[in-house]
């Protein structure tokens, strides 16, 4: 099977009922949490700008001239507001996946409280989710589908608004959180009255726990689950930082197979580091190309001291 003729398949699903994952994932997701969770914002106590490219299923060819192998951008922006105990941020996403364009642009407001050395923080996430269907990338087996009419041509476009809300906690040594997104469950139909498709919600659960060997070399075990309230799957995975300047790990991906990740932290102060992650693809591999492949970059503002206010900083955030 082509993923040109999977992901006509996986329409028919979107615009009849619920399809399971309907957002991207990302190998890297310990790095970007608050794409998952709004309550992330500001939760590290600094201003960091984070860019992620990812390549899925890397040198797929389509069966038709067009199309391919589904790509994601995501740019995403976090800072603290110490004044009054918050956190904002935001991200713009852009994914392509065969005739299906989505952009999305997010805005964040998190509430932190520390509570007896335990950071507790509640957040919420509002803005637009724009689904672009081009009808030019089908090919139609028998006439007549209702689900792409006869001559259609060009590109429908619909925009809708989005929520999500989440709670995250943090302590020196591991960090938890919750969100459940897509609460306007938004429906598009792209002017085909006959279906509708709904942006079902998505439940996300991280975490993350911190173990030192010694004064160098520290360990982090990493988990995300995912669902969509009808089917669930999850990611684990276990990551070493040496001096807190490199890392390197590997994790695993129910349904797909290992992945491999890489990082270093650049300049003087680390505030500038640069992440590669590696999936092998094991499952499906008659829909897939073998490997994806995942590029980060990321740059946070210098520190400054803030007098009265106690910040809580792990190597989660900080390399």
């Amino acid at each position: 099977m082509s993923v040109k003729r999977l992901l006509v398949g996986v329409f028919s699903l979107v615009v009849g009922t619920a399809w399971g994952q309907q957002d991207p994932q990302f190998t890297q997701y310990m790095f970007n949490t608050i794409y998952y969770n709004p309550a992330a914002a500001g939760m590290d106590g600094i201003t960091r700008f984070t860019a992620l490219h990812r390549s899925q299923w890397l040198g797929y060819q389509s069966s038709f001239d067009e199309g391919g192998a589904p790509t994601t951008q995501l740019i995403t922006a976090s800072a603290p507001i110490h004044k009054i105990n918050s956190g904002v941020g935001g991200y713009i996403l852009r994914d392509a996946a065969g005739p299906f364009n989505t952009l999305e642009a997010q805005v964040t407001y998190a509430y932190h409280r520390v509570i007896r050395g335990t950071k507790i923080s509640a957040g919420l996430k509002v803005g637009m989710y724009a689904q672009t269907l081009d009808y030019g990338e089908y090919r139609v087996i028998q006439p007549g589908d209702p689900l792409v009419p006869e001559g259609k041509l060009g590109k429908e476009s619909q925009v809708k608004p989005d929520m999500a809300a989440g709670i995250m906690v943090q302590r020196d040594k591991f960090y938890v959180g919750m969100s459940l997104n897509h609460l306007t469950r938004a429906q598009f139909d792209f002017n085909i009255t006959e279906q509708r498709g709904r942006l079902e919600p998505h439940l996300y659960v991280t975490g993350g726990y911190f173990y030192d060997i010694n004064l160098d070399v520290r360990l982090q075990f990493v988990t995300l689950v995912k669902s969509d309230l009808v089917k669930t799957s999850f990611d684990v995975g276990a990551l070493a930082y040496l001096r807190d300047a490199m890392w390197g790990g590997i994790s695993v991906r129910q349904g797909e197979g290992p992945t491999v990740l890489l990082g270093y932290s650049f300049l003087k102060d680390k505030t500038l580091r640069a992440g590669y992650a590696m999936d092998v693809v094991v499952a499906g591999r008659e829909a897939k190309a073998a490997t994806s492949h995942e590029f980060m970059v990321s740059y946070a503002l210098p520190a400054s001291p803030v007098a009265g206010k106690k910040i809580i900083r792990t190597p989660r955030y900080r390399h």
